[in-house]
């Protein structure tokens, strides 16, 4: 049976080299996306070409692709590697989350539907029952953080958190793991929530930058520990 096209590509467009080199790339990021390649993680062509069934030349290109976004970096006698933050990089980044996560939240309290509040209600109670579970934690946390961007619907604004969303996959690891974190960030979500229901502005943004203060100490706990 052929193999079918790379997602979001039509068979006529699959047969191109850009397509191809675009279907390799997406297999990279998606894998990087979900842990498969955790930050560090060597880019060897010959293998990622074997691993995801396509030449190498689209592979290379897609190395060059992400290097560019600085999801990988090419160290001297290693070759390609997935990028990994250092902590002046990781301070930076969550200055820049907190002030974007809170301008995320203040547009919400203004352009939420009941509906998505509601689902966002529901996504916090899910949450709670996986409290115990820090992978499938971290993957509801995202899920959330996702409904709240689009909740507020400024197409700019989700670009530049979609763009912050995969620079801390190079974080690696959760933070969701450690002791009394899980319940304290879903208290932390609750009360986002609530103040997006009022549709309270105020309350919403400094909810949310308290959240992200919050979850950027832990970050420095891990690393430390």
């Amino acid at each position: 049976m052929p193999s079918r096209p790379p997602r979001g590509t039509t068979a006529e467009e699959a047969t191109s080299g850009r397509s191809r080199s675009s279907g390799a790339y997406e297999l990279i990021l998606d894998a990087i996306d979900s842990g498969a390649l955790p930050p560090g993680t060597r880019l060897r062509e010959v293998e990622l070409a074997d691993r995801f069934r396509v030449s190498r030349t689209p592979v290379r290109e897609a190395l060059k692709r992400l290097e560019a976004t600085g999801l990988v970096v090419h160290e001297p006698h290693h070759g390609a590697v997935v990028a990994m933050l250092d902590h002046g990089q990781t301070v930076e980044l969550y200055q820049v989350r907190e002030v974007l996560e809170g301008a995320a939240a203040r547009l919400a309290a203004s352009q939420a539907t009941p509906e998505e509040i509601e689902i966002l209600r529901e996504m916090l109670a899910q949450d709670h029952a996986r409290v115990d579970d820090p992978v499938a934690l971290a993957r509801g946390n995202r899920l959330f953080h996702r409904q709240l961007h689009l909740a507020a619907r400024n197409r700019f604004l989700d670009t530049m958190l979609e763009n912050m969303r995969r620079s801390l996959l190079l974080l690696g690891g959760t933070t969701l793991g450690q002791p009394e974190r899980g319940p304290a960030s879903l208290a932390e979500h609750g009360e986002i929530v609530a103040a997006i229901a009022a549709h309270d502005p105020d309350a919403a943004e400094a909810a949310a930058r308290r959240h992200i203060r919050h979850a950027f100490k832990a970050r420095i706990r891990l690393r430390e520990g």
